[in-house]
């Protein structure tokens, strides 16, 4: 056991100690950077670390990818439509969302306001985002489109290395290029895939059946997916042919009023009461 006086020694002789950040796995190591070895990382360096930390992760964007390219081919577009898709909206579930959207006939107004709905999460990635570290306007404003769960997961949890704008740029550009690239080989699979063969359409369903049930691992709510059904099934009763959007916002403004006042937010979590954990701290002593 550590004393107390040994503690407030050992604080007041690293008091100048800068902050650093632990190595996944290893909480007792760590690893400090000055500025002068922050610097020396060469930009080739860093394109080879950061293709390391995207690949396991970009891998997980290629079925993704290929599903979106063979609905799309599917659903009656040309497979040169797929990069169009993946260069401007890139949004994977944005992008899933439009080919009904554009296939069912809504506006462009319903349609922008349901993409912002969707992917309404991403403002509060940006707030975490390592981006100040990038210098160039151009680079910056690639970023903030290219800003995706995965390029956010793989940037907000590199602790080995302080992140640096090369390295930055090289996950996102390898996470957009495979989402690009694995969309057109779907579909042009899809060109010679018969049409008679449906089912690619659920895709877009088991997409968002998996990043709700992740969303729920994470805050384990009850009242949150309730709600939404609830929301859903009304608007269906009110407004079939714009369910989606009405479901949408009155979630978004259910959302809005429990972050504003926590006392509501108290009174309608639904949370299950879990079992304390044993704590073994002190065994065998006397």
């Amino acid at each position: 056991m550590v004393s107390r006086e040994t503690s407030e020694n050992y604080d007041a002789e690293n008091e100048d100690t800068p902050p650093f950040l632990p190595l996944p796995g290893t909480p007792e190591q760590a690893i400090q950077f000055s500025q002068d070895e922050c610097a020396s990382f060469s930009a080739q360096q860093e394109i080879r670390y950061g293709l390391k930390e995207t690949w396991a992760v970009g891998v997980g964007l290629v079925p993704l990818g290929l599903a979106f390219g063979l609905l799309l081919s599917q659903t009656g577009f040309a497979w040169w439509w797929a990069p169009i898709f993946s260069i401007i909206i890139y949004a994977g579930s944005t992008e899933y969302l439009a080919l009904g959207l554009i296939t069912g006939g809504l506006g462009p107004i319903s349609a922008a306001l349901t993409g912002f709905m969707v992917n309404f999460r991403h403002l509060f990635y940006g707030l975490t985002f390592p981006r100040q570290v990038l210098k160039n306007p151009l680079a910056r404003g690639y970023s903030a489109y290219a800003l995706t769960d995965e390029s956010y997961a793989i940037a907000s949890v590199s602790y080995s290395r302080p992140m640096t704008a090369v390295r930055l740029m090289t996950i996102q550009i390898t996470c957009h290029t495979m989402w690009v690239l694995s969309g057109v080989a779907g579909a042009l699979i899809g060109q010679v895939i018969p049409p008679d063969i449906h089912g690619m359409d659920f895709a877009l369903t088991a997409l968002f059946v998996v990043l709700a049930w992740e969303a729920f691992q994470i805050n384990k709510d009850f009242s949150l997916p309730i709600c939404a059904i609830l929301f859903a099934l009304g608007a269906v009763v009110l407004a079939p042919a714009q369910m989606l959007m009405i479901a949408l916002s009155a979630y978004f403004l259910f959302l809005v009023m429990r972050f504003r006042s926590p006392k509501v937010d108290r009174r309608l979590s639904w949370r299950r009461a879990e079992k304390p954990e044993q704590c073994s701290y002190g065994e065998g002593e006397k």
